[in-house]
C-alpha cells in the first residue's frame, strides 16, 4: 500500500520510534480481556503491540486512508473502527472500565480531553500523548503561570501524572514541540464535591477569562462584597491564586444562594 502523507487538517504526526512505543505500552499495562480504546491509531505504531496483547482493540479514527490500512490489515475480531471524529464519538457506547489511549492530535487536544471527561464515570484510566505544554497546564498547581482553567476543570474530576517525555525525532513528520506522556484516574464520585458541574464550569471560566483582573471584576456576575466575607476569600485575588476546592466552595454557595 502506498506510504501515507501525514494531513495537517487531522495534526498527524506519527509515532516511530520503537523504544518509545515500547514504554509507552509498558505505561499503559493492558491486560487481555480490558476494554481498550484507543483514538487516533494512525498508521498502527501503538495499535499492533496493543492488539498482540489484548487480541481485540476498539479505536476511534477520522481518516478514511488509514482506516482502510487497517482493514486490510486487521480482521474484525482483533479490531472494532468507530469511524468518525472523537470529539463526537459517544465513548459510553463501549460499556463501563474503558481504557482509553491514544496520541491526540495537538490541534483539539483540548476540547477532546473536555469531551473526555464527560464519561469519566465510565473510564477506569486515560493514558494520552500531548504537546508538553498541555500536559504542565493539566498538571499545574495554583499560583504558577501555567495553572488555568484545564487545570482546574481536569483536577477536579481526575487524579493525573506527567509520566515522561517524548522528543520531536520520535515522530514523523516531526513536530516542533516536545510531547508528553500523561496518566488520568478518574476521581471517585464522593470526592468531587461540586453540586453543580455545570454552575462549576461556568464560574472558573469566568475567573480565567480575563486572567489580569481580580476575582471582584471577573467574578461580579456572581458574588458580592458579602459573599467573599461569607467565603473568606479575598476579592482582591486573581483566579489562578484559588485551589480547585475553593472553586468547588464558590460555585457551591452560588448555587445555594440561587435556589
Amino acid at each position: 500500500m502506498n506510504e501515507h502523507r501525514a494531513r495537517k487538517r487531522f495534526g498527524q504526526n506519527f509515532l516511530v520510534d520503537p523504544n518509545i512505543i515500547r514504554k509507552i505500552v509498558q505505561a499503559v499495562r493492558p491486560v487481555a480481556g480490558e476494554t481498550v480504546v484507543e483514538i487516533g491509531p494512525g498508521l498502527g505504531a501503538i495499535t499492533a503491540p496493543l492488539i498482540d496483547i489484548l487480541g481485540h482493540l476498539d479505536v476511534v479514527e477520522i481518516d478514511r486512508d488509514l482506516i482502510g490500512r487497517l482493514r486490510g490489515r486487521y480482521t474484525p475480531e482483533q479490531i472494532t473502527i468507530h469511524e468518525g471524529d472523537a470529539l463526537k464519538f459517544d465513548f459510553a457506547t463501549l460499556g463501563e472500565s474503558l481504557r482509553v489511549v491514544g496520541n491526540l492530535p495537538y490541534n483539539i487536544s483540548t476540547p477532546l480531553l473536555f469531551h473526555l471527561a464527560a464519561y469519566a464515570s465510565r473510564v477506569r484510566d486515560m493514558t494520552f500523548m500531548l504537546q508538553k505544554d498541555v500536559v504542565m497546564r493539566m498538571v499545574a498547581d495554583p499560583d504558577t503561570e501555567a495553572y488555568g482553567r484545564l487545570s482546574v476543570m481536569l483536577q477536579y474530576r481526575f487524579r493525573m501524572a506527567r509520566l515522561f517525555d517524548v522528543p520531536p525525532g520520535a515522530f514523523s513528520p516531526a513536530p516542533k514541540v516536545v510531547s508528553s506522556i500523561v496518566r488520568l484516574v478518574p476521581l471517585p464520585e464522593d470526592q468531587l464535591g461540586a453540586d453543580d458541574e455545570t454552575l462549576l464550569a461556568q464560574v472558573v471560566s469566568a475567573a480565567f477569562g480575563q486572567r489580569r483582573k481580580t476575582l471582584r471584576n471577573t467574578l461580579r456576575d456572581y458574588l458580592d462584597v458579602d459573599d467573599y466575607a461569607t467565603l473568606g476569600i479575598d476579592p482582591g485575588l486573581r483566579g489562578e491564586r484559588l485551589t480547585v476546592g475553593d472553586f468547588v466552595m464558590i460555585a457551591n454557595h452560588v448555587a445555594l444562594k440561587r435556589r
